[in-house]
């Protein structure tokens, strides 16, 4: 009898380990669950870094001017969940229109627009 015994607690400790290379691929899934996770992280994390929470939410208005003062300048818009994309040039218009008011530069580089009241 006791040799039987001997022979059964080997064969359990055989099928525990066999047991865990069955799936060799368990822990490549667990790899990329912490890979997803760890990306959703960083992108939060950049977003709230530039200060603007805006550019998820879905009511809030949004204006910004990327590479200003360069010939590839370009205004992004974002009203609601509509966003505006609107490159700059150089190109000259004319037509006819009517003054809406006067800006100024302030000796430290702010520009105020003063907007003229109603014919």
């Amino acid at each position: 009898m006791k040799r039987k015994t001997r022979i059964m607690g080997r064969r359990k400790r055989s099928g525990i380990a066999g047991g865990m290379d069955d799936d060799p691929m368990g822990g490549v899934a667990n790899l990329f669950d912490v890979a997803i996770v760890f990306a959703v992280a960083l992108m939060l994390a950049l977003v709230t870094y530039h200060s603007i929470p805006e550019l998820i939410s879905e009511s809030s208005n949004l204006t910004l001017v990327k590479n200003p003062g360069t010939p590839d300048m370009e205004i992004i818009t974002k009203h609601g969940e509509k966003v505006e994309i609107q490159k700059v040039t150089n190109e000259t218009i004319g037509g006819k229109g009517t003054k809406l008011g006067s800006t100024y530069m302030l000796p430290g580089g702010d520009v105020i627009y003063v907007p003229e009241s109603p014919p």
